[in-house]
């Protein structure tokens, strides 16, 4: 087989299709691209056994269809240093070999036989496919991403849950410490549905779900989902196991609230937490009626911050601690001009919310307190 496309198209593709790639595979034909021509459409195929990623792109002077695996390092590093030219790609079904034409020169190497490459499951005969707003995914995990656990001893909080419910779609992602709940109106499915989806094909979708795009087609089997959505098909498995509920999590009353610009109170977190104890990262709120007082220290190496951030607070006054880290996260990824944090008492949860909900939209943010020793 045979074709003719712009290398930096060429390479484009290439790189979303290799982020599903493991830098190490127990089985060595994973290290290769799966290259399918037909009709003068070339597939780029990447997996990792568990999350399959395909790019398709329009190629030119097609002449001949086939299939071979291509080293996905050696192409990578090609394309890498002559992505702005026109590029030849030319199998050999006999000998295996495949030559990359550019202008001035020409590579070659070996490929592999395309039979060798895994295919996926096929998608059970009762699947159900949705069409959803591309904007209701890309929200969904870039508001939940940060929030999966990345410990391996509890499978099923190291992604996101997906709650589909006929009126909404609900993402939601902790690692116990904290916990933030998403729920977009955008869409409606008209489907009771739900799966824990992992933190690898999320991200790999956050990548390169391009922001142009308006539908993503979801088809969700038993065991995995399959993304559709431009010039991209992502299929993944499901985690195992039963999520917890979040909303018993969630608390029903916090009645003491604060009131703070978001850009003002992130800001002065980051400065405090960078002399915070590298052990518990603790950063302690003395919060007061017009202003809370951040302050946090590191006895090991004789170091403090202290620092007045305004706010309005309706409560009565209270110390409480949170881990600095899990606090930028939350008011990174909050959005919002104005941030309304909402407590009851040093020991029970705060909750984290933006004071104005954007349309069809809500999120709610948890973080489990430190415990402050005067």
């Amino acid at each position: 087989m045979r074709f003719n496309i712009d290398g930096k198209i060429f390479q484009q593709q290439l790189q979303a299709v290799n982020k599903v790639i493991n830098s190490k595979n127990a089985l060595a034909i994973l290290d290769n691209f799966l290259f399918e021509l037909q009709d003068g459409w070339l597939t780029i195929t990447g997996s990792d056994q568990e999350n399959i990623v395909s790019a398709r792109v329009e190629v030119m002077d097609a002449d001949g269809d086939g299939a071979v695996a291509v080293p996905a390092k050696t192409l990578l590093e090609i394309t890498k240093e002559i992505s702005n030219q026109p590029l030849t790609f030319d199998h050999n079904e006999t000998t295996n070999e495949i030559d990359v034409v550019f202008l001035t020169g020409k590579f070659r190497f070996m490929g592999v036989n395309a039979a060798e490459f895994p295919r996926g499951e096929q998608m059970d005969a009762d699947a159900i496919t949705l069409t959803i707003p591309a904007s209701v995914v890309r929200k969904g995990i870039e508001k939940t991403i940060y929030a999966v656990s990345l410990e391996p001893i509890r499978p099923m909080m190291t992604g996101i849950y997906w709650d589909i419910h006929e009126g909404d779609i609900t993402f939601v992602a902790s690692d116990t410490h904290k916990l933030v709940r998403y729920i977009n109106s955008e869409a409606n499915p008209g489907v009771v549905k739900s799966f824990i989806m992992p933190a690898k094909p999320a991200n790999i979708i956050k990548g390169i779900l391009d922001k142009e795009a308006e539908e993503v087609t979801l088809t969700i089997g038993a065991k995995g989902a399959k993304f559709e959505f431009g010039a991209f098909t992502l299929t993944c498995r499901f985690i195992k196991g039963n999520y917890p509920n979040y909303n018993r999590v969630i608390p029903d009353s916090n009645p003491f609230t604060v009131r703070v610009e978001r850009s003002d109170f992130l800001n002065a977190m980051r400065r405090v937490a960078i002399f915070a104890s590298k052990a518990s990262n603790l950063v302690k709120f003395d919060i007061s009626a017009s202003q809370m007082k951040l302050s946090a220290q590191d006895l090991d190496y004789g170091t403090s911050a202290k620092e007045n951030v305004m706010c309005e607070y309706e409560g009565n006054p209270m110390t409480i601690g949170f881990n600095s880290n899990f606090t930028v996260e939350i008011l990174s990824n909050l959005g919002g001009e104005t941030v309304l944090v909402r407590l009851s008492d040093p020991a029970r949860p705060g909750i984290f919310e933006p004071l104005e909900q954007e349309p069809n939209e809500n999120i709610v943010t948890i973080q489990m307190p430190l415990q402050v020793i005067e």
